[in-house]
């Protein structure tokens, strides 16, 4: 599959120690034998900002499905960090946002408790939550335009609030590839301006970023590079 790739504005110059954060060589994606993506080449490099777009069933739900393991990989190489995915350990490198337009459910959470758990993956199970912990909640609340809200039960934020506490949830992690799904989907213009404003926060740290999205909006002064997706099958 050939991808349009369209540059914007060049990376934050960030040492780091790899040189890719995901590399795709060859992949083909979809369910079972039925492949909705293939011949997909990709590399993502730290510090940059790439913004997945294309029409509805292009696939671009099945890509960032597809390189986590979400969705079947039916040929092809994914590799985070230089390290091939099937031997790939250190996932709480890696953040996701979900494609969801609510994170409410049955049980009564609060935003701090939901954006808490975005630091599991960091804890060891003897581990207990720590200062440094309670730090990194406090600046993944700040970072998603959160603060004040960690008390709040998530069933009672606005769809573009819970948008919020998703993305939260995942900087709490301190990723370092950090992928989203249609962020931006039924959400207002100011969550969106303070996902751009994330977004460039995180990727001037060194961070890689990867985002689909029908329309740029706010982030396109933050997006260094479009990838766009012809219409070829029907997402994941």
């Amino acid at each position: 599959m050939l991808l349009s790739v369209r540059p914007r504005r060049a990376p934050a110059a960030v040492p780091v120690a790899c040189d890719s954060a995901l590399t795709v060589r060859g992949g083909s994606f979809g369910h079972g034998r039925d492949a909705v993506l293939t011949g997909v080449d990709l590399t993502v490099h730290p510090g940059e900002v790439v913004a997945v777009r294309g029409p509805n069933g292009a696939g671009k739900s099945t890509l960032v499905r597809g390189v986590l393991g979400l969705c079947d990989v039916q040929a092809g190489d994914v590799r985070f960090f230089d390290v091939p995915r099937a031997r790939f350990r250190d996932w709480h490198r890696v953040g996701y946002v979900p494609q969801r337009h609510t994170v409410a459910g049955g049980v009564p959470v609060t935003v701090r408790e939901l954006v808490s758990s975005g630091r599991l993956s960091r804890l060891r199970t003897w581990q207990r939550f720590g200062e440094a912990d309670r730090c990194a909640v406090d600046c993944a609340l700040e970072g998603a335009g959160l603060a004040g809200f960690d008390r709040r039960l998530v069933a009672e934020l606005s769809g573009g609030q819970q948008r919020r506490a998703l993305l939260a949830r995942a900087l709490a992690g301190d990723p370092e590839l950090l992928l989203l799904d249609e962020p931006t989907a039924g959400v207002d213009a100011a969550s969106q301006r303070v996902l751009a404003s994330t977004l460039a926060g995180l990727a001037e740290t060194g961070a890689a970023v990867v985002v689909v999205v029908h329309e740029l909006g706010p982030l396109a002064e933050v997006v260094t590079r479009t990838v766009t997706l012809p219409a070829v099958g029907t997402r994941c």
